[in-house]
Order: structure tokens, then sequence, then C-alpha cells
């Protein structure tokens, strides 16, 4: 590789070098291994990276490598089991709010505009900075701005919507809401 496009691979990893750990941690959930398949990922890649025509698209090679380098990393794992006379006690975290409160996420996000969603997504979910997503979308940055705004306003308004549907049909919340209302006056 010459001089100059190792440069240019050096400063590359300068700048996107926390986007990328946040997407390796969405990968694995240990950040230790998170930090290891970013660096695999960036081994690999570094011997290709004369190969990648368009730098444009590297965040997108790179997230492919460390996709693939995961998935070998867990065909590759041992189940490792180890007899003893008493079992561990088998407690489960029960993350069925999470579940749904994601779920519901993403039946919200059905109400947005296209363009809208690719905004929220790039800057929230993939926390770009406004220039990083306005680049991507091949928007201006107060597009982004202005977009992004009117679109968490459209969610917000949805959810309200929503919670007031979900609160006028359960009764309990009912009795809550007038006990509430009888205490006020």
């Amino acid at each position: 590789m010459a001089h100059g496009e190792v440069l240019e691979f050096e400063e590359y990893v300068r700048t996107r070098q926390d986007a990328l750990l946040r997407s390796a941690r969405r990968l694995v959930p240990d950040p230790v291994d998170a930090q290891d398949l970013l660096q695999t990922a960036l081994v690999r890649t570094y011997g290709r990276w004369d190969g990648i025509a368009d730098k444009r698209l590297a965040d997108a090679y790179l997230r492919r490598v460390m996709i693939n380098t995961r998935t070998e990393w867990w065909r590759a794992r041992k189940l490792e089991e180890v007899p003893t006379e008493q079992l561990p006690d088998a407690s489960v975290d029960d993350s069925t709010e999470q579940h749904a409160d994601r779920a519901l996420l993403m039946d919200i996000m059905k109400v947005l505009a296209p363009k809208q969603r690719s905004v929220v997504v790039l800057r929230h979910w993939e926390q770009m900075s406004t220039e990083e997503t306005a680049a991507a979308l091949g928007m201006s940055a107060g597009t982004v701005k202005s977009t992004l705004h009117r679109a968490l306003a459209r969610l917000r308004q949805e959810l309200e919507s929503r919670n007031a549907d979900e609160s006028s049909a359960d009764p309990a919340r009912v009795l809550e809401r007038e006990e509430r209302e009888r205490c006020a006056a």
C-alpha cells in the first residue's frame, strides 16, 4: 500500500472510530469484544483499503467485515460445559416491557415520511452528526435540522394520541384520571 493510502486510512480511522465502535457494540454485547471486533475488522480492511474505489462506502464495507467476523467467531465458539453438583439459579430478566417499547417505536415510525424516517434513524440510531446526516442523504444541514424537528414532533403527537387511546380504553386508567380530577377540584 502506498504511503498516501496509509495516511488516508489512518485519517479515516481517526474520524470514524467512534461511529464504527458504536456499530460493533450493536453486534456484540460485551464492550471489550466490540473493541476486538472493530480492531479485527480494521486489520482486515487495511489490507484491502486500496481496493475500495469509493471511499464514501468504507463505513458500509467495514460494517460488513464486522458482521462477517462476528459470524466467524460465533461459528468457532466452543461450548464449555462444566459439571457441578448444584445447578445455578436460573433467573431470567423480564424484557417484555423493553420489547413492547421497541415494537411501539417501530410501529410509530411508520407514520413518518421516508425522508423523515431516514433522518431520525441516522441522527438518533446511528448517532451521526447533523453534517454527516446531511452528507449521507444529500441535503443541507438546515434541512436535516428542520426535518428532524418536524419528525420528532410528529412522533410525539402520535405517541400522545396512542397513549390517550389506551388510557381511555383501560378502565383502571379511567378511574385514576377521574380520581385525579376530583382531587384537583
